[in-house]
């Protein structure tokens, strides 16, 4: 008698079959931020997912933050950091601090995906001038270097997926006269993934999802449609953090991209539980014309 566990393996992989047949050679981004990067635990099986879905055919992109590193190193400088509206004022000084923290991080990731054998390249988006931006204003404040994606130049995200690499990218841009700026890396994920046309783009997070009661994790929405999403923010189920990332959620979607997915990345791989399951575990936002639960 074969053992039930082995049958349970094959079962797994059975079920995840489809959206590998799916999505092959469909780009993914991944936004990756909070807790799963600060846990080591927690970030090699972030990495591990995404080299999964590398090698069964999917074109993942990663885009990385680092604000609880940057608040760190801002603090071990002696310097305070400052937030308005949830966004860090940041002056020349913390600009240089921001950028050198993105940067060890980027290389950090690389490492870990070429330990693993696969082939990545870190970018920031001032390579190939990806990531183009204007002051972003913070309810009419000037809160110093801090970018609002006006362009994206895809080519070299696409040469990289062409020649096989796993591109990694840091949140940093440049303006017009070439002046370096730090970019919100939800505000990043969500541009490049209208850039690229991407089949996915997910946000690993600190939430379990989009809920209909805060308070209630019972109350987990598995998807949204547009629509819906919109509904929930203006009758004000929703708020705090979570207002900006539906509303990026809605733009990306309007702009392209097929559906998107709000993770709690502190969940051992919720990115692959997400993706390759029938119910998935946490929220996806979908098109107007999307069935529901269509894989189900």
């Amino acid at each position: 008698m074969v053992n039930q566990k082995y049958l349970d393996k094959a079962q797994v992989l059975i079920e995840a079959l489809p959206y590998i047949r799916r999505y092959n050679r469909k780009v993914i981004v991944v936004k990756y931020g909070g807790s799963a990067m600060v846990d080591e635990n927690l970030k090699m099986d972030v990495i591990r997912d995404v080299v999964l879905l590398k090698l069964v055919g999917f074109k993942p992109i990663i885009v990385h933050g680092g604000g609880k590193e940057i608040s760190r190193m801002v603090a071990r400088m002696g310097m305070e950091p400052r937030f308005v509206n949830g966004l860090r004022v940041t002056d020349g000084e913390t600009m240089e601090v921001a950028e050198m923290v993105l940067n060890k991080v980027n290389k950090e990731l690389v490492t870990l995906v070429e330990s693993l054998g696969i082939k990545a390249v870190g970018i920031s988006g001032k390579d190939g001038r990806l990531l183009g931006v204007e002051k972003k204003l913070s309810g009419g404040e000037d809160i110093g270097f801090v970018g609002n994606v006006t362009e994206v130049r895809p080519k070299i995200l696409q040469d990289l997926l062409e020649k096989d690499f796993l591109p990694i990218v840091c949140p940093i841009g440049l303006d017009e006269k070439f002046q370096t700026y730090n970019i919100n890396a939800d505000d990043a994920a969500c541009a490049i993934a209208e850039a690229m046309k991407a089949e996915k783009l997910a946000f690993l997070t600190d939430i379990e999802g989009v809920m209909r009661d805060p308070k209630d994790p019972e109350s987990l929405i598995s998807e949204l449609r547009v629509s819906e999403a919109l509904e929930l923010i203006d009758n004000g189920n929703v708020g705090g953090g979570m207002i900006p990332k539906l509303q990026n959620c809605i733009d990306a979607i309007e702009n392209g991209v097929h559906r998107v997915h709000i993770l709690d990345g502190r969940i051992p791989h919720s990115l692959l539980l997400e993706i390759f399951t029938n119910k998935g575990i946490g929220t996806a936002i979908l098109r107007e014309e999307e069935e529901k639960f269509y894989h189900e």
